[in-house]
């Protein structure tokens, strides 16, 4: 049994001040998708999220807008009866008053709403995964990380042996991108109401190149929380931690990741981790925060 409480560890590294965050009230992302222009004549879809009951509206234009929104973890113990599972916490350097991840590579890094990642990060090995999208064109959205991308592979395939028709709809997302999303969406409905419905630039996970949301034919390739109540929906809520991901913004878990229940978005975490999270019904926040003291105080070289 861990207690879940927040915990934040400073430790002075050549001279650099760097904070430790472990649990952290989230981000995640939820979403309105923009699509990429990449042909005139071409029309792609967008996904604008504004709904106060959390429904989806989807609209065609040439932008592709991501959901965001807030959530508390009301948990105070977990029982983790986990086997060590070897875990690199998120470190996160203030710069001009904002927590900025250090280790954004991590495959378990902690993006939301506290912790923001570089401006400049983009992950390295950026790779098409062989699974159908919704458009055919090689596009930014089109790429997730390496590792992630041969995990959505062995999932697709898992669903096709079932019979099922997942659809990917949107991966990997500049930070440049997401700007354009978010400045588009305040010109829209106004900043106050962007701030509820898209992601500031470096708070998407989508940046991470872990992160994919997932749709089907049978949802017009839209992204609704009606999706949970399809065959793959419903597989994909039972099966995903099978092959290293998670339904990041779960239902009933709005007050800890901070972002409203989005049953398309999964990211990768691995399997060991997947597993856990998915048998004890957790977070990534509630995850990281209720980790052995041990397992979150580590440090990382700097330069000065």
């Amino acid at each position: 049994m861990f207690d879940v409480n927040r915990k934040i560890w400073m430790v002075s590294l050549s001279g650099l001040t760097l904070l430790i965050l472990a649990g952290c009230v989230a981000k995640g992302s939820d979403l309105v998708h923009t699509e990429e222009q990449v042909q005139q004549n071409v029309n792609e879809q967008e996904t604008i999220i504004v709904d106060k009951q959390q429904e989806v509206v989807n609209v065609e234009s040439q932008i592709d807008v991501e959901n965001s929104t807030t959530i508390n973890d009301d948990t105070s113990q977990i029982d983790m009866t986990q086997s060590d599972v070897d875990v690199e916490t998120t470190f996160v350097e203030v710069i001009n008053g904002k927590m900025v991840i250090a280790n954004p590579e991590n495959q378990l890094v902690l993006v939301n709403k506290t912790n923001y990642l570089p401006s400049d990060y983009k992950p390295e090995q950026l790779v098409v995964p062989n699974v159908p999208f919704y458009f055919e064109e090689v596009i930014q959205k089109k790429h997730m990380r390496q590792d992630a991308a041969a995990a959505l592979e062995e999932l697709f395939a898992a669903s096709e042996k079932q019979g099922l028709s997942l659809v990917a709809a949107s991966g990997y997302r500049s930070y440049e991108r997401q700007a354009e999303i978010y400045q588009a969406q305040v010109r829209q409905v106004g900043e106050e109401k962007a701030n509820e419905a898209v992601a500031i630039p470096g708070q998407s996970e989508h940046q991470t190149g872990l992160a994919i949301d997932v749709t089907s034919a049978e949802m017009n390739f839209k992204l609704l929380e009606s999706f949970e109540d399809t065959n793959e929906g419903k597989w994909l809520r039972e099966h995903a931690h099978e092959y290293g991901f998670i339904i990041r913004y779960p239902k009933g878990k709005e007050e800890t990741t901070g972002y409203q229940f989005e049953p398309w978005h999964i990211r990768f975490v691995g399997k060991e981790v997947a597993q856990i999270l998915f048998s004890e019904n957790l977070t990534l926040e509630q995850y990281i925060d209720a980790l052995p003291v041990q397992q979150q105080e580590q440090s990382i070289q700097t330069e000065q």
